[in-house]
């Protein structure tokens, strides 16, 4: 029984781990701007809401800010407490924007685990062809069930300083 509990503990952790390694180009950690408190806990971490920053990785000239619930708590304080998918979003045109290289609609810009198992916060990128604007979709999911709630920033592609031309966003989708 013994051999039993620890092969099965040996697999949890390994599904674990793989499901964490999974590779992608998606942003490294994004900058903490600030956290505020939401909920008083007396003798554990507060309930809070946290404000990021984080720069395109394929896309030169475009930041995004968004905003996630951090729970506190006893669960939130030892990290096994499931995040509520509550995750805005608002990206911007910080300078002249070059697109670094071509990308498939709804390519993941970043990706973070937000509970012990399964569940994730992912940011993707899209492109609307026609009114060259860069579309970018944050929303949370699981292996099993996702979540509707979401959010979407656009960022139109416009022309920066002395910038004459611009780049179409759908030069460089993947077909």
């Amino acid at each position: 029984m013994e051999a039993l509990l620890r092969a099965l503990i040996v697999c949890i952790v390994a599904i674990v781990a793989a499901l964490n390694a999974v590779p992608s180009r998606a942003a490294d950690e994004p900058d903490l701007i600030f956290r505020r408190s939401t909920v008083f806990k007396l003798l554990t971490p507060n309930d809070k809401l946290a404000t990021y920053g984080l720069d395109d990785p394929g896309v030169e000239g475009v930041a995004c800010h968004f905003t996630v619930p951090e729970r506190g708590g006893l669960k939130g304080w030892i990290g096994v407490a499931e995040e509520v998918s509550d995750i805005s979003l608002a990206c911007r045109q910080i300078g002249p924007i070059l697109i670094k290289e071509k990308f498939p609609q709804g390519e993941d810009v970043f990706r973070k685990r937000r509970s012990l198992f399964f569940k994730k916060m992912q940011i993707v990128r899209g492109c609307d062809t026609k009114r060259n604007v860069l579309v970018y979709m944050v929303y949370s999911d699981r292996i099993i069930e996702g979540s509707p709630k979401n959010s979407t920033s656009t960022v139109p592609i416009m022309p920066w300083g002395g910038q004459a031309t611009v780049q179409k966003c759908a030069d460089w989708v993947e077909k």
